[in-house]
């Protein structure tokens, strides 16, 4: 939040209509300057009056980090993988890119990739859930659990730090639907991502209560459905005065986590 600091207004002396007057005038508004210009440079600590700065008045913008040469070319080669929209690659993709690409520096490239990966556009792709992708831009494989856990906090603890907002309920919630996604047990997710930081852990700890708690209610609302004898959602939504929208997505929910478990 930058504060834009209002410089003193300059006092204009009305000028006479005699000349006497007008110099007169002249001379008392630049001894009027110049007590200011004392009175501004004792406040500041200088002469100039700049050498203090109040405590929030906006700090400089960091430099931003020089692009790299090579993630522009590898940008060009492959635009799914290093382009616009970013997907997260498969693990071995270094190999793959000097086999493809062996006039590449072994070191500039471990360089630039660790530049990439670290990056809050790749995390967030990583953030998502998606696959991982090859060369070709292909879905390859999965993306770990732990890999998505590990990824989603580091993109909310950079969010976190641009904001005063809390942003606790809203990366709680994003842990218990990949928690949900992962299609492991309570037990096996947490066995995965829990780690040494203890508020993370207890973080972690809430958002598997809470979608264990919602799995519940859903899988409940699902029988009440089967049991009603209705075949329109709507409809069984309207008899109980439930939301029709929220009633058809805890349905969704529970019908896709009994096909898992089949």
């Amino acid at each position: 939040m930058t504060e834009i600091l209002s410089q003193p207004q300059e006092q204009q002396a009305q000028a006479a209509q005699q000349p006497e007057a007008q110099s007169v005038a002249q001379e008392q508004q630049g001894t009027a300057v110049r007590r200011s210009r004392r009175s501004d440079g004792r406040r500041g600590g200088g002469r100039d009056g700049n050498a203090a700065k109040p405590a929030q008045a906006a700090q400089p913008q960091q430099a931003q980090r020089p692009a790299n040469p090579l993630l522009e070319q590898l940008a060009q080669w492959y635009p799914a993988l290093f382009g616009e929209q970013l997907l997260p690659f498969k693990r071995g993709i270094f190999e793959d890119l000097l086999a493809a690409h062996p006039e590449l520096d072994k070191d500039a490239l471990k360089t630039a990739l660790q530049q990439h990966t670290r990056s809050g556009r790749y995390l967030a792709a990583m953030a998502s859930g998606q696959q991982r992708h090859d060369l070709s831009g292909r879905p390859v494989e999965a993306t770990l659990p732990e890999h998505v856990h590990h990824a989603l906090i580091e993109v909310f603890r950079r969010r976190q730090q641009r904001t005063q907002e809390d942003l606790t309920p809203k990366l709680r919630n994003r842990i218990a639907l990949a928690y949900e996604a992962s299609g492991l047990s309570r037990e096996e997710y947490a066995e995965r991502v829990l780690g040494k930081n203890e508020a993370t852990n207890t973080l972690v700890a809430q958002a598997l209560a809470e979608a264990d708690a919602r799995a519940a209610k859903d899988e409940a609302l699902l029988r009440s459905f089967e049991l009603s004898g209705q075949t329109s959602e709507q409809e069984f939504a309207e008899m109980y005065g439930m939301n029709p929208r929220q009633v058809v997505q805890q349905l969704e929910r529970a019908r896709r986590r009994q096909q898992k478990n089949q």
